[in-house]
């Protein structure tokens, strides 16, 4: 059973990809609000300093994916899609690297079932 607290969907794999392309190795955070909402933001690495508090829920597209921790308790039983539409201008994550390319990166979230979260329990330790 192949368990992930985070996943993309194929669209959005394919705009990251395009990313990582023209940016190099990128890291995504997702806050607990602020000026960028909730979205998850897409930073170049190196220009991004990750929060201490913030948890790391797992990659995507080779991408390390961070949460704010009060969302995270929020979520622990969720799996998080991100997922991107084409967005003209910028709305909520200005800062955002896919915003330039005229695309927005959101989330989706569903609950894991029962065996679900019990096995990723025993993955994560």
């Amino acid at each position: 059973m192949d368990i992930r607290r985070v996943i993309a969907t194929p669209e959005a794999q394919k705009v990251i990809e395009m990313l990582i392309e023209k940016n190099g190795e990128l890291v995504f955070n997702q806050s607990g609000g602020c000026c960028d909402g909730t979205a998850p933001m897409c930073y170049e690495k190196a220009d991004f300093y990750v929060p201490s508090r913030n948890v790391k829920l797992g990659e995507i597209c080779g991408v390390e994916f961070f949460i704010d921790h009060e969302q995270f308790e929020y979520f622990r039983h969720s799996q998080i899609i991100v997922d991107v539409k084409e967005e003209k201008g910028a709305f909520g994550n200005s800062f955002s690297l896919e915003i330039d390319e005229g695309y927005q990166f959101l989330t989706r979230s569903r609950i894991f079932t029962d065996e679900e979260y019990e096995e990723l329990k025993k993955i994560e330790g």
